[in-house]
Parts: structure tokens; C-alpha cells; sequence
């Protein structure tokens, strides 16, 4: 993981070589207003269960991105892909975790639900995550150039604990799915 997390920070926020064409979208471009009909316990879990698929799929990415960054023949633009495919996953956990904290805000179940309490772990360990990414970027934009030793290692605490945060996620979401036998 080391090797994905120190190298290309800057390429994170890649584009894709060829832009797709822009998709024809059926669907208003303002969203619906919410069915009341719909229980809001019932939108918290399924925002739930998308936040674990989301923790899931950047933990994957992030994995499979660590792998190519270590063993990549053609390091340019597979590095280049494998970034923004992280920086994808990255977005889109903190878009469902938005979504998630909006629906669940006031909220409560009836009784002690234990998937309530692992998903509110799981969005905890992914405002961490979003948290400690963004001070690894930060982190590496002001570093450019020539590092003294003390900035080096600061660069690493902060690419270590990002490393920390990730592996949280992944339990987080290991535990909420526990509690959800029958999630896929």
C-alpha cells in the first residue's frame, strides 16, 4: 500500500484520455421530490447498504491501484487510470456518505437495531478516510520540489494514517456486513 499512497498524488485528479460523449440523460435534470410514502428507516438502511458497497469498492480499487503501482510494466498510464479510478470511488464514498448523514440525521430505530450501530460506524470510518485523503493531498501540494527530512516525514505520517483510516474503512464495513447477511 506504501507505494500507491506516496506515489502520484497529483494524478489523483487525472482525466481520462479519451472524454467520453456526453450520455443522452431521460431522467429531469432536479430530482423528484421524496416520496413520503417511503419509510424513512427503510432509506436509511438502503443509503446504508450503499455506503458499505461504496466503502467496499474503494477498498478495492485503492488495493488494486497499490498492486499496479508496484508491479506495472507500463507505469505512465496504467498509474494514471488506476488513480482516477480510485479518485472515482473516492467521490462517489463521499457523495453516499453525504447521503447517508442526511437521512439518518434524525433518526433513531426503535429497539438496539445492531446494523444502526455499524453503519454509523462505517460512516464515521468514512468521513475519517475522506478526512486523512484529504490531508495526504494537502499534504503532498505543498511539497514540491525539495523536501527537507523533517518535511519527509511528515508527508509520511500523513500517508501512513491515511493507510490507517482505509484499513478502518474496510472493517468498518466488514462488520456492517455482518449485520447484513443477505447484502450483496
Amino acid at each position: 500500500m506504501p507505494g500507491h499512497l506516496s506515489g502520484g498524488r497529483a494524478a489523483y485528479r487525472a482525466a481520462l484520455v479519451h472524454q467520453p460523449a456526453p450520455m443522452p440523460n431521460p431522467r429531469p435534470k432536479t430530482a423528484p421530490p421524496a416520496d413520503a410514502s417511503v419509510d424513512p428507516m427503510t432509506l436509511v438502511r438502503s443509503r446504508a447498504d450503499a455506503l458499505y458497497r461504496a466503502a467496499i469498492e474503494c477498498c478495492r480499487q485503492h488495493d488494486r491501484a497499490a498492486k499496479v503501482h508496484r508491479a506495472s510494466s507500463e507505469p505512465d498510464l496504467e498509474h494514471k487510470h488506476a488513480d482516477a479510478l480510485c479518485a472515482m470511488v473516492d467521490g462517489s464514498l463521499a457523495e453516499i456518505s453525504r447521503a447517508y448523514e442526511a437521512s439518518a440525521r434524525d433518526l433513531h430505530p426503535d429497539g438496539d437495531e445492531a446494523w444502526w450501530h455499524k453503519a454509523n460506524s462505517l460512516w464515521h470510518a468514512s468521513r475519517e478516510y475522506a478526512r486523512r485523503h484529504a490531508g495526504g493531498d494537502a499534504v503532498a501540494r505543498q511539497l514540491s520540489g525539495k523536501h527537507s527530512p523533517d518535511e519527509l516525514r511528515g508527508m509520511q505520517m500523513e500517508y501512513e494514517l491515511e493507510a490507517s483510516a482505509l484499513l478502518a474503512l474496510r472493517h468498518a464495513a466488514e462488520a456492517y456486513r455482518k449485520t447484513r447477511p443477505d447484502l450483496a
